[in-house]
């Protein structure tokens, strides 16, 4: 068995931005030869998250909606009243989505259905730059 850990930095906007990263990871795969296999990214910062979905335009917005439902960015929270930056609600998101994805490699190929993208979803609210960590054991 084989191991390889590399990384990669994504500069992000911030405030929901969707970053499709598939052809990233894919490479990555292809680079170092893995025909079977897994495959683990996670992304450094408490403030985003990894997901697989259909990356389009509006179920990006739909997800966006949803999250600001569920933990609306205008509310106060304890987290902002001790630090003073304002980003309580990323925090909450990442907890909810998380912030790393484990799948097989068969074939030479990431494991995903047809309309199926590896996605990064900044909640924070700032541009920043995110560290992408990439383990492959095969």
């Amino acid at each position: 068995m084989t191991a390889k850990v590399e990384k990669f930095i994504i500069s992000s906007k911030g405030f929901d931005d969707f970053i499709e990263i598939t052809s990233k990871i894919q490479n990555l795969v292809s680079l170092f030869c893995v025909s079977e296999g897994v495959v683990n990214i996670c992304v450094i910062s408490p403030c985003t998250s990894l997901k697989i979905v259909e990356s389009e335009p509006g179920l990006n917005l739909d997800i966006s909606k949803m999250m600001d439902f569920l933990i609306p960015i205008n509310k106060i929270y304890q987290h902002d009243n001790v630090w003073h930056d304002g980003n309580a609600h990323a925090h909450l998101k990442t907890i909810l989505f998380g912030n790393s994805l484990t799948l097989p490699v068969f074939d030479s190929k990431v494991c995903l259905g047809s309309h199926q993208q590896i996605v990064l979803l900044d909640f924070d609210n700032k541009a920043s730059q995110k560290e992408i960590i990439v383990s492959m054991v095969y």
